[in-house]
């Protein structure tokens, strides 16, 4: 038995079944999760399903999260997507309900799970979400909104393909989707949109970067910042590409610093593997785009020193 199968045999088993994601969400995340929320419940109508976490203003036009009791996990399924670590799982009471399945395609440094279920090439856990309904073989129909949120997290997991992660069968499975009804452009657009106050705060990172003369590229932005533009942690992430939209940097971090004065890290590259470097800060992630924490500023000066060093040991080429 294949482990899609397994996986839909334990999806028939159970008449609860609760989808988590990680903290933090970002649109694979939010797409991975509702989207195989959407397919359990047209396929089993009479099945109990529910989508569980914080619910991020941002990403309201692709699914709302469920508040639901405790009791209700009792002789649950519970399934995990995009979520490489147990600590990064939004909302603890995973672990409460009968049976666990971890989908993700990070590297498995973290195998949780009665099943579990990673493929770290995939460039996107929504886009295994395709992969398991393709893989049953015609068991499972997906509806119009389950693809339209599956294709939202794989457009944004691959930076609306322009990561090194998108593949010949991403964009199979992206054209498979776009055969639904809705609007693909629409998507695009969507995920490239920003408000006003991230496009003043765009202008004031390219003002106030550093680039290396080995090409590591960087920038604090402390909550004083984060307050003069009136935006909060969860609005930076269309600021996180911008330093890599320069020809001479070969990776870059953003540092954000939070309410109680640490600091998230969200690290990116073109080419030298950065993913060790964040496992050093509490951290870890794909090779190319990771996030790390510091606990206060005290650290900084040493992390930009080792990502200067590992911009400097890169002998690739950038993909500029």
């Amino acid at each position: 038995m294949s482990i899609e199968t397994n996986i839909l045999e334990q999806i028939k088993k159970y008449e609860t079944i609760i989808i988590h994601r990680h903290q933090r969400p970002d649109p694979d995340a939010y797409g991975s999760q509702c989207g195989l929320a959407a397919i359990i419940r047209m396929n089993f109508p009479d099945k109990k399903v529910y989508q569980v976490g914080e619910n991020v203003h941002g990403l309201s036009w692709i699914a709302e999260q469920e508040k639901i009791e405790d009791d209700t996990y009792k002789e649950a399924l519970v399934i995990v997507t995009d979520t490489a670590n147990q600590p990064r799982v939004d909302d603890k009471r995973y672990t409460k309900g009968k049976y666990l399945i971890k989908i993700d395609h990070h590297p498995n440094e973290d195998p949780y799970g009665d099943i579990c279920w990673v493929n770290p090439h995939a460039s996107s856990c929504s886009e295994m979400i395709m992969d398991l309904v393709n893989a049953v073989e015609g068991q499972l129909t997906v509806p119009d909104d389950a693809a339209r949120m599956l294709y939202a997290g794989i457009i944004g997991d691959t930076g609306r393909f322009m990561y090194d992660a998108t593949t010949p069968h991403t964009m199979r499975i992206a054209g498979q989707l776009m055969e639904h009804d809705f609007e693909a452009a629409k998507i695009n657009q969507k995920l490239d949109s920003i408000a006003l106050p991230v496009a003043r705060l765009a202008a004031y990172v390219y003002e106030n970067m550093t680039i290396t003369e080995n090409g590591a590229a960087y920038i604090v932005l402390p909550r004083e910042i984060l307050e003069k533009f009136e935006i909060k942690d969860a609005s930076t992430a269309p600021i996180v590409p911008l330093l890599g939209k320069i020809i001479e940097v070969k990776c870059w971090t953003i540092l954000v610093q939070q309410k109680d004065g640490s600091f998230r890290l969200r690290i990116r590259s073109k080419g030298p593997v950065i993913n060790e470097l964040a496992k050093e800060y509490a951290g870890g992630g794909h090779p190319l785009a990771s996030g790390a924490f510091m606990p206060d500023g005290e650290k900084i000066p040493e992390y930009i020193k080792k990502l200067d060093a590992i911009a400097a040991g890169y002998t690739g080429e950038s993909n500029d």
